[in-house]
């Protein structure tokens, strides 16, 4: 149960409106129960939005940027520099999400809540709380309080979508090194053995796969996280974009958005907003299925099943962007068959 003070209160699903989205569904000129996952989309999504018929015509991503002490060790293989030259790219919508996003009619949000960069870049919110977390193989990445700051920001970014009338964002992120992170923490709150979580990340060399590994456990050593209370382990061995986007997740389910996770980095954030808020699971859809070995233990910890598998590891917010059409189809196709009484049968 949430009680961190932050202003946000998630609500129960609305158990009535499903159920008569269930029945509408069932009413629809198709076998019961046909369109699989498309149907659990929909009948979630009137949930969410407290009507049968919703809608997703007003879509968003958010694109959270922090850099990370613990690159220093050597476990990534691009430097921290690489975050602002990203951020920059971002500005110029020459990203891979810019790319997608435009496809999909979604507005791109990046916020620079942790990096490196000195310079302001154009069309980046700047609330940075730190330049970059601490090496964790050292001491903790940040304080306690440093990430609530880092939540707070992700909130206050999710509470602005509201006020536009967001009715789906999907989690996007940037941050040399952080798929070292986000390892340590699903090794921490699932308690699934960590050597099996670590990847590629921004493609190290397999043989660099067991001093990652190494980092990490150095990392838990020294630090000790406590993995019944998931803000430690968020400020221990976390990241300041993966904190500002579990403040996008509570914020959004606290203003009835849906949220489409993309990759490991997002799977993360996600998992730390369910330990903190468990009734954010319903507001979450897991949109596609990474490379990165510790997602699927991070999904399946939520309880969250992919809809899209297509080998991706890109990160940015891609893989949830590219499932926004199947939400789409959900919404039009509960509102634009036909039902059997309108065929007379």
């Amino acid at each position: 149960m949430l009680n961190l003070k932050l202003g946000v209160g998630v609500r129960e699903l609305d158990a009535q409106v499903m159920e008569d989205a269930r029945a509408r569904w069932d009413q629809l000129t198709k076998p019961l129960g046909s369109l699989g996952k498309l149907e659990e989309i929909g009948i979630r999504l009137a949930g969410i939005q407290g009507k049968v018929f919703p809608e997703v015509t007003k879509r968003a991503v958010v694109v959270m940027c922090g850099d990370h002490g613990v690159v220093a060790e050597g476990v990534s293989a691009y430097p921290s520099a690489v975050t602002g030259l990203m951020m920059a790219n971002f500005s110029s919508g020459r990203a891979a999400v810019n790319v997608l996003a435009r496809q999909m009619g979604a507005d791109v949000h990046v916020v620079d809540v942790g990096s490196c960069c000195e310079q302001e870049i154009d069309g980046i919110v700047s609330a940075k709380v730190k330049a970059g977390t601490d090496n964790m193989a050292v001491g903790p990445a940040m304080s306690r309080e440093e990430a609530l700051a880092a939540i707070e920001v992700g909130i206050t970014i999710a509470k602005r979508l509201q006020r536009d009338g967001v009715q789906v964002v999907a989690l996007g992120e940037m941050g040399i090194g952080n798929t070292t992170p986000s390892s340590a923490i699903a090794a921490v709150l699932t308690g699934h053995p960590l050597l099996e979580l670590i990847g590629r990340g921004t493609g190290i060399e397999t043989s660099v796969l067991p001093h990652k590994g190494a980092v990490i456990q150095r990392a838990l050593e020294v630090n000790q996280p406590n993995p019944a209370d998931a803000l430690d382990v968020l400020a221990k061995v976390g990241g300041l974009e993966i904190a500002g986007l579990v403040g996008v997740v509570l914020g959004a389910a606290s203003a009835g958005i849906a949220v489409l996770v993309d990759g490991v980095i997002a799977g993360a954030a996600a998992l730390v907003a369910h330990r903190l808020e468990e009734k954010v699971g319903a507001y979450l859809f897991a949109s596609h299925l990474s490379q990165e070995p510790a997602h699927r233990v991070i999904l399946d910890a939520i309880g969250l099943s992919p809809l899209l598998q297509l080998e991706m590891r890109l990160g940015e917010g891609t893989g949830a962007v590219l499932a926004m059409p199947l939400l789409e189809s959900a919404t039009r196709l509960v509102r634009e068959m036909a039902t059997f009484a309108d065929i007379g049968l």
